[in-house]
């Protein structure tokens, strides 16, 4: 395992994890979506059951996450899969507390 540990640390796009793992994949999709693919896929590792897997088993798993990570973004985009916490606030609803209204007030008055 620490020799895949080792593969995988040494990765940092989108595509090279896609090569890494041998997904084929769409450049146009990739350049648009690199980092909500990336996000997601830690996400989908985030909640797997990965213990006890041996390094082929683990690859496989891994691959296997990796491919739906990168589907979702084939008939999705950013905005509707929600993966980063900007696009999950921005579904129009915005509030601002009264305390924090004071707060900003207060400040400009003393500047």
């Amino acid at each position: 395992m620490d020799d895949f540990t080792t593969r995988l640390k040494a990765l940092s796009s989108a595509n090279e994890f896609l090569e890494f793992f041998g997904i084929p994949y769409d450049e146009k999709i990739v350049n648009v979506n690199r980092l909500h693919i990336l996000k997601r896929f830690y996400q989908y590792l985030h909640r797997a059951d990965l213990a006890g897997l041996d390094e082929v088993a683990m690859f496989t798993r891994y691959r296997e996450l990796l491919a739906q990570a990168y589907k979702d973004f084939t008939t999705s985009s950013g905005v509707q899969e929600k993966v980063f916490k900007v696009f999950q606030d921005a579904s129009g609803q915005q509030t601002v507390s009264v305390n924090k209204l004071r707060e900003s007030l207060a400040e400009r008055r003393a500047a």
